[in-house]
């Protein structure tokens, strides 16, 4: 088991994977920038290091950076949390030839899934389904319309190496597929520095469903069921919950088995996610994240299970700690995702918090790195806290939501928490009967 670990991200997964070292008698290093001094992962973690100014290019995306942290602080590896270098292969293979861990999948498997056309290819392969679409990238308008006329329209164009919602434009018709295809391409070069796009068929009113895998990088692997991500905006999941409202026991089933099957054969190790749209009983393969989800705690909740400290026991060499015939689903759980931005355009909102009090009581568990006089630095994502609850059932988690928004408090900046008050009173949401769109769409009504 490793003596010493560090967390190359910041916030609240930062304190997360902390809070798990601490458990588990690891020692934890924090990197910070010049604009994170005072935050609060410097300020629990048993050591910390500055890598550099307040962009993030010059510090948590600064590969060499993290790697001296490393040397100096004498950590034996490190854990990337989500987004920053957590997708990395480069950094993962620089981290190897230091003879550092990753604690994550291999710098291939990275490889092979970051490029959204090689994933897709690779899930097929394996067996997992995939939205009708493209044999690989799009390289011209004529082409673009052929696979339009073939796959039938709606279609969506997406950028390769695309996330986020950019380098991705609907064409309704052949008519409007110039205007797409150029935009996106256009938004992919821009972003990502290719312009590769690729297509597939758009669907209607498809939910957006994730599956929880974990392998141990020797052939064995399992499924920790499935999250509904489908309440989102701009392509940002802002609430998500597990299990998904219309998922039943047999499609759980199934379809866990298939992506757990699938991630065995390549040896992956450690925690992924395989996201599908559903819609009509069938699930269409989007991509996969190889690394830990924003929404890992509903999924914890759920089966009772530490994601965290069971990747950093994957990497040190252990077995995992369980087999897919122990994990048994149990409960509800729902987590909202309270940024500092302003209703109802959702403008970033940095500043000082004057008040910070976070709810309590029986199933309720907020990640934040927020407390009563921390400034918050407007160089990063906007997300500063993850709220999420517990309950027997749905009805009992939307009741425990309820409360616990009530009980938040953030003073001195604007936050999105009053947006799930309003969510929690629509008759859709306490049914769970709502899709990608249904956000979007509601909040065009409301602000209007």
């Amino acid at each position: 088991m490793f003596e010493k670990i560090l967390i190359a991200n910041r916030g609240e997964i930062a304190l997360r994977v902390i809070r798990a070292c601490r458990e588990m008698g690891i020692k934890s290093v924090a990197v910070h920038s010049t604009a994170d001094a005072d935050a609060m992962h410097v300020r629990l973690a048993d050591e910390s290091v500055c890598i550099g100014p307040a962009p993030s290019s010059e510090s948590y995306l600064k590969i060499s950076a993290v790697i001296s942290a490393c040397e100096i602080s004498g950590a034996q590896a490190v854990h990337p949390g989500y987004g920053f270098l957590s997708e990395n292969a480069g950094f993962v293979q620089a981290l190897e030839d230091h003879g550092i861990t990753f604690i994550g999948p291999s710098a291939e498997h990275i490889r092979l899934m970051g490029d959204k056309i090689t994933a897709k290819e690779t899930a097929r392969a394996l067996g997992i389904p995939c939205v009708p679409g493209s044999d690989g990238g799009v390289p011209d308008l004529e082409t673009a319309l052929e696979v339009g006329a073939e796959i039938g329209y709606p279609v969506i164009i997406k950028a390769t190496a695309g996330g986020g919602g950019r380098g991705m434009k609907v064409a309704v018709d052949a008519d409007a597929m110039e205007i797409a295809f150029r935009t996106a391409r256009a938004e992919a070069k821009a972003a990502f520095g290719n312009d590769e796009v690729y297509i597939e068929k758009y669907l209607q009113k498809p939910r957006h469903i994730e599956i929880q895998v974990f392998g141990d990088g020797k052939g064995r692997a399992v499924h920790l069921g499935e999250r509904d991500c489908s309440l989102q905006r701009r392509h940002q999941k802002v609430f998500e919950e597990a299990p998904g409202p219309v998922i039943t026991p047999k499609m759980r089933a199934e379809i866990g088995k298939t992506c757990a099957d699938a991630v065995a054969k390549i040896n992956y190790i450690g925690a992924g996610t395989v996201e599908f749209l559903y819609e009509d009983g069938q699930f269409y393969f989007i991509e996969m994240n190889t690394r830990l989800q924003v929404e890992h705690p509903v999924t914890e909740f759920v089966y009772g299970i530490d994601l965290v400290r069971e990747q950093i026991r994957v990497a040190s060499g252990l077995p995992m700690s369980f087999r897919q015939e122990e994990l048994e689903l149990n409960g509800h759980a729902i987590e909202v995702r309270i940024n500092a931005e302003k209703l109802p355009n959702f403008t970033p909102c940095p500043g000082r918090v004057k008040t910070f009090h976070a709810p309590g009581g029986l199933g309720v568990r907020m990640d934040s790195a927020l407390y009563g006089g921390y400034s918050i630095p407007p160089y990063y994502d906007s997300l500063i806290g993850k709220l999420v609850v517990y309950g027997r059932d749905r009805p009992e988690a939307l009741a425990r939501l309820n409360r616990a928004l009530s009980e938040l408090v953030v003073d001195g900046i604007e936050t999105t928490a009053p947006l799930f008050d309003a969510l929690l009173n629509e008759p859709d949401i306490q049914h769970g009967e709502y899709n990608i769109h249904w956000l979007e769409k509601w909040l065009a009504r409301q602000f209007s």
